[in-house]
């Protein structure tokens, strides 16, 4: 069904789409055709990319109605669903029948098929991105044909094709791997001094299941929230280093209201409720803000933290606040943790982009040296070439597209650009 409207923008508002013509499928029937009788077409989830990864001159189609649970194995441990679902759909019907996943991203509002594709990820130094849950997925390619492919049967083009960046054709359904339920809490802390993160950089970001580090880089790192696995760790956290324990729920950006936030203080919540910075039950509408990141490898993190700080004076105007969290390496192709242990650098900025404009060049030189890669749903400058050179697999990955995608259909400006470079 083709609904009108005049004018599709993505969830912060600074991009407006190319095209209003959106399909919404309520089948998989209804997406092949749907996808079979047009020349171009692009998939729009959640909208939550802050570039133009999912943007279209031409036609959008929409599986959001899509959003069942399929399937529970609840001897491997696998749950199947529709593309559509959200995590904040899913985890609360998955944790009902004693189940879980390894991690969540800070906002769980997102669909889980377009986290996977774009490597999303949380924190934790033994947490791989959110793709790395991935055991099979479903999707329609160009000639509006079905394909499964599984990890266990497909191999290197499993690995190649999850992280597809919407490339090689329209995800329907999607499972991931399981294990069983958790408890967590989650505790806060004010004011680590710059200098005990680099001499205790390993140590910081291992204290907890999952560790984020917020910083306006001015004068220390502002918070640090420790979320710990019950059932690993049940120190009750008092001390942390040289920072200060926060005495009340906190927002990343201090002056704001936690009341959103997931909860704090050592208070013990289901693994869903605290894995997520922001509750679940919270809807975000349209935010005033820009989000960029950067992965380097975890040798280099704190040199690169620390060439990132001595561009305060720059970046501080713009910034609404800094994170800084851990992921595990994969075997994912196209993810920027590519078999390597990585460091995220993340920026969320004031909606101001011709200043972020001329930002983005100057922190991607200064982390150059590291051989930084963005995130590929948010906002960076690097240019295709440069990409090319940061992912080995580059090259395997096109042709394996063009196996599914012979004409270009799922191709726009942004694929163009950064990865096929026509």
């Amino acid at each position: 069904m083709e609904t009108s409207h005049n004018l599709l923008k993505n969830w912060a508002g600074n991009v407006t789409y190319n095209s209003n013509k959106l399909y919404e499928a309520t089948s998989v029937n209804e997406a092949q055709d749907i996808i079979a009788k047009h020349t171009n077409i692009k998939a729009l989830g959640t909208r939550h990319c802050f570039n133009t990864i999912a943007d279209s001159r031409h036609n959008f189609i929409s599986l959001l109605p899509m959003n069942k649970l399929l399937h529970i194995d609840e001897t491997n441990r696998t749950v199947t669903m529709q593309a559509g679902m959200k995590y904040g759909e899913l985890a609360p019907l998955i944790n009902s029948k004693g189940l879980a996943l390894h991690n969540l991203a800070s906002l769980p509002h997102i669909s889980v098929a377009g986290a996977c594709i774009t490597a999303t990820h949380g924190s934790g130094i033994h947490n791989k991105n959110l793709s790395a849950a991935v055991t099979a997925f479903e999707f329609i390619d160009a000639e509006g044909g079905l394909h499964h492919l599984s990890k266990e049967k497909d191999g290197e083009k499993f690995n190649g094709l999850v992280v597809n960046l919407g490339a090689a054709g329209i995800i329907t359904s999607i499972a991931l791997q399981a294990e069983p339920t958790y408890n967590m809490r989650q505790f806060v802390f004010e004011h680590l001094s710059f200098n005990t993160m680099k001499e205790n950089f390993k140590a910081i970001m291992g204290a907890g299941y999952s560790v984020s580090l917020f910083t306006d880089w001015t004068n220390d790192i502002n918070e640090v929230w420790v979320k710990q696995k019950l059932s690993e760790q049940e120190a009750s956290m008092k001390a942390f280093f040289d920072a200060i324990p926060a005495t009340q729920n906190l927002h990343p950006i201090a002056s704001i209201s936690a009341v959103h936030c997931t909860e704090q203080m050592g208070v013990t919540g289901a693994w869903h409720d605290r894995l997520p910075h922001f509750k679940m039950g919270f809807t975000p509408s349209s935010g005033e803000e820009l989000q960029s990141e950067y992965f380097v490898a975890d040798e280099h993190a704190v040199d690169a933290i620390m060439a990132v700080q001595k561009l305060t004076d720059k970046i501080s105007p713009h910034l609404l606040i800094s994170e800084i969290r851990s992921i595990a390496a994969d075997e994912l192709w196209l993810s920027p943790c590519y078999k390597q242990n990585s460091t995220a650098i993340h920026f969320t900025w004031k909606q101001n982009w011709p200043a972020v404009q001329k930002l983005l060049p100057l922190i991607e030189a200064t982390l150059a040296t590291y051989n930084a890669k963005p995130h590929w749903g948010k906002l960076f400058s690097m240019t295709g070439i440069q990409l090319q050179n940061r992912y080995e697999k580059m090259d395997a990955f096109k042709s394996l597209v063009k196996e599914y995608d012979t004409k270009g259909k799922f191709r726009n400006d942004f694929l163009n650009r950064n990865i096929f470079l026509d």
